[in-house]
């Protein structure tokens, strides 16, 4: 690793023997881990919240087309179906 410099080298150093003191049957996510997932719950929660409230502010109901009713095409309006010639 020539691309290092003295101090981040040193740090690395300190870092693995750090790694190599850790008992690997016992290492767990510990506080930070906890705080993380928590944060993520919290902002996954909130979002879903917003979600709802926005979904609920939606109308579906689309109101008649006026081209179509200037036009006299009544059918699409009342359901009927139109045959089609071929």
């Amino acid at each position: 690793m020539p691309d290092m410099s003295a101090s981040a080298s040193l740090a690395m150093t300190q870092l693995a023997t750090l790694a190599k003191e850790v008992d690997e049957d016992k290492v767990t996510p510990g506080v930070l881990g906890f705080i993380v997932f928590a944060v993520m719950a919290l902002a996954v929660w909130g979002l879903m919240k917003s979600m709802n409230r926005h979904m609920s502010r939606v109308d579906f109901l689309e109101p008649p087309d006026p081209k179509a009713d200037a036009a006299g095409e009544g059918a699409e309006t009342t359901g009927a179906a139109k045959p089609q010639q071929g």
